[in-house]
Formats: C-alpha cells, sequence, structure tokens
C-alpha cells in the first residue's frame, strides 16, 4: 500500500502517526510550499499543458489594464523616481510583461520601476528570469512580501490569496473543533475534528455566524498577510487583490483541488494537485484597514475591467485582427467578464488597498 502514496502523503503520515493529525491549514501549506515535495516547487501549472488557466494567460488585455492602473496610481503617488512594483506569485510573468509593456503610456514610468516578484517556486523563477531578461528592468525576488524593502509601492496580487493556508472550523454540540487531517479507520487520510473546542470561538465570529447550525463550517486564514499588505502601503503606496471570492464572512466549505482542468479530492495524492479556497474579502479587508491603509472595493472583476476599458481595448484589438482572431478576442472578453460557472466576472473580486491620502482609485470610482 505504502508504494502507491506520492512522497509527500507518505511524509504526510509519518508526521500525522508521530504528531496526532494537523490542521487543515497545515495540511494545504504542506501540499502546496513543502521544500521537495510541494505542488508549486517543481512545476508549471499554468495553460493547456498545466493544471488552470489564469486571466493573463486568457487574453493580454487583462495585463495590459493591469499596466494601465498602475500608470495611473503612480501618477496619483506624485510619479516617484524610484517605485517598487511587486507581483505576488507572478507565475509564468505573463501578467507583469503585459502590464509593463502597457504602462509605458505613462512617461517617466518604466524607468522610475524596480520590479519586486514575491516567488517561492525554483521552477517559475526561472521561467520569470528568462521572460524577463529582454524586458530592461530592474528585477529582484523575494521569498516573502515582507522582504521587500521600504519605500513607495504598487503591489499586485492575481489568484494569490487564495492559496495561502485556510483554517477550518465545524460547529458540534458543545462548541466549535477546528477541522483536522487524519489517518481514518479505513487508512486513507480523511477529514476530521480536533478533540478539544476552540476556546471562545464563536464570540469572534460576525454577530450574523453565531446561531449557526451543527455541522456548519467557518473558514479564516491568518490576518499576517492583510496586516503586513495595509502596514506597507498606508505610507505611500496602494495594492490590487484580484482573487475569486465572497464580499461578505460566510459559512462553507471552499477547499478544493484542481489537477489537469479538473476537480480532484484533496486528500488524494497530495501535492500532485493545486489547493485552494476562497478569499474572505470582507476579512482581508477589516485586517489591512485596522492598520491603516484605506479600503476600495471590493467590486466584481467585470465593473472593475468595463470601467478601465476592456471593451474598448477589445474594439482595438480587433480591427486589426482577421475573423478567428477576432473570435478569439470576443471569447477572451466574454470569460474574463461574464457571469455563470463558465465567465470569471461575478466570482472573481477586486479590492484595493491604499494610502488614504491617494483618493479614489482607478476603476473604482463611485
Amino acid at each position: 500500500m505504502a508504494d502507491t502514496y506520492t512522497p509527500l502523503e507518505s511524509e504526510i503520515r509519518r508526521l500525522i502517526t508521530a504528531a496526532g493529525p494537523m490542521p487543515v491549514a497545515d495540511y494545504m501549506r504542506l501540499c502546496l510550499t513543502h521544500p521537495r515535495h510541494g505542488y508549486y516547487m517543481s512545476r508549471d501549472p499554468f495553460g493547456s499543458g498545466g493544471d488552470f488557466i489564469t486571466a493573463p494567460e486568457i487574453s493580454q488585455m487583462f495585463g495590459e489594464l493591469i499596466g494601465v492602473w498602475m500608470a495611473a496610481v503612480w501618477r496619483q503617488m506624485g510619479a516617484p523616481e524610484n517605485v517598487r512594483v511587486a507581483e505576488l506569485g507572478p507565475g509564468r510573468g505573463t501578467l507583469m510583461s503585459d502590464a509593463l509593456r502597457a504602462a509605458q503610456v505613462a512617461e517617466g514610468f518604466r524607468a522610475a520601476i524596480v520590479l519586486h516578484l514575491v516567488e517561492i517556486s525554483p521552477a517559475l523563477q526561472e521561467l520569470q528570469k528568462r521572460r524577463f531578461e529582454a524586458l530592461d528592468v530592474p528585477t529582484l525576488w523575494h521569498g516573502a512580501f515582507a522582504d521587500i524593502p521600504a519605500g513607495p509601492i504598487i503591489v499586485i496580487a492575481n489568484e494569490f490569496v487564495d492559496a495561502l493556508p485556510v483554517h477550518q472550523a465545524v460547529k458540534q454540540t458543545d462548541g466549535w473543533h477546528e477541522r483536522v487531517v487524519e489517518i481514518g479507520a479505513d487508512l486513507n487520510l480523511s477529514f476530521g475534528l480536533a478533540h478539544e473546542t476552540l476556546p471562545h470561538f464563536e464570540t469572534g465570529l460576525p454577530r450574523a455566524l453565531r446561531q449557526s447550525s451543527e455541522g456548519s463550517i467557518f473558514e479564516w486564514r491568518s490576518d499576517r498577510f492583510a496586516l503586513e499588505l495595509g502596514r506597507r502601503v498606508r505610507a505611500d503606496g496602494a495594492a490590487l487583490i484580484l482573487d475569486y471570492g465572497h464580499t461578505r464572512c460566510s459559512l462553507g466549505d471552499t477547499l478544493q483541488a484542481v489537477a489537469g482542468h479538473a476537480y480532484a479530492d484533496p486528500l488524494r495524492a497530495p501535492g500532485e494537485a493545486d489547493l485552494t479556497a476562497h478569499v474572505d474579502f470582507e476579512a482581508l479587508a477589516q485586517s489591512a484597514e485596522s492598520i491603516g491603509g484605506r479600503v476600495h472595493g471590493p467590486i466584481l472583476q467585470r465593473e472593475f475591467l468595463l470601467r478601465l476599458g476592456i471593451d474598448k481595448r477589445a474594439a482595438v484589438l480587433k480591427a486589426g485582427a482577421g475573423r478567428d482572431k477576432a473570435l478569439e478576442i470576443d471569447m477572451a472578453l466574454s470569460r474574463l467578464t461574464a457571469s455563470g460557472a463558465q465567465g470569471m466576472g461575478e466570482l472573481f473580486k477586486v479590492l484595493a488597498i491604499a494610502d488614504p491620502k491617494l483618493g479614489p482609485l482607478p476603476g473604482f470610482e463611485t
């Protein structure tokens, strides 16, 4: 039986046997970032040949609009001569290369940029280095957002927060218990509950969720990232977060695994599938705001992209394209802005956190 386990599952089983069941957040962290066997550490998961496709891979329009947004924010910041443009989880570098091309519309912006990429995957770092060699922009890599040096900053995080480890708690008759991963009676990995209740857990929940029924699941992430983000941008900076999730704190299990463009069992073949959970934009915004950042949004991705003029950009691209290419542009526009299961327009939300003195940000004007 043991020879059918992935290398990471063998390690997880060893840890559970030695120390007992592990919280879902610890399991998720190991699956994604284990130094040798983590999902992100040794592969390129993007595109048709990978496990999923993100917005920048769907169309150049997405990254181009982010570039225009960055340029406008830079002007609002007073056009500093040296600005840190940071992307968190830059993947293949597609978004940022498209953004930097479009950002040239703002005179002086490109020359002011020092690019900071937060990337833990050695495999993706190599892809990014090859891509950015030709862009003639000073580029530095970091293992964590906190490692980026102080100074004026613009942060882009597209589908980054959803991969941060999520804790889960389950309501029982005697209180809330943390959800854990354990070795079940059938000897497979399975979900279980910690024996002890989480003390005073219910008093920390939003008031509307405190009278939840038995079996309800509540998810939360550490507020460390949100607090650091708010701290960095509250003095001469702005951050743009694009991800899928909900605008209000709510109940439900959103942990999911994706492999080969299909949903998978998150407990099977650890390290071989991407694990994510929906972003709680309300909690993220509250944490960043509590330390001094000004919150803009969240709004629907469709609304944000249309306000930035994605439909007009699509028309420009189509004007110089053949029939097949024009159809491809229409399909990309629809996927980025449409509602429903096949569209990203409503499921994905956009939140900005910024220095309060910047005022309204592009795309968030009322």
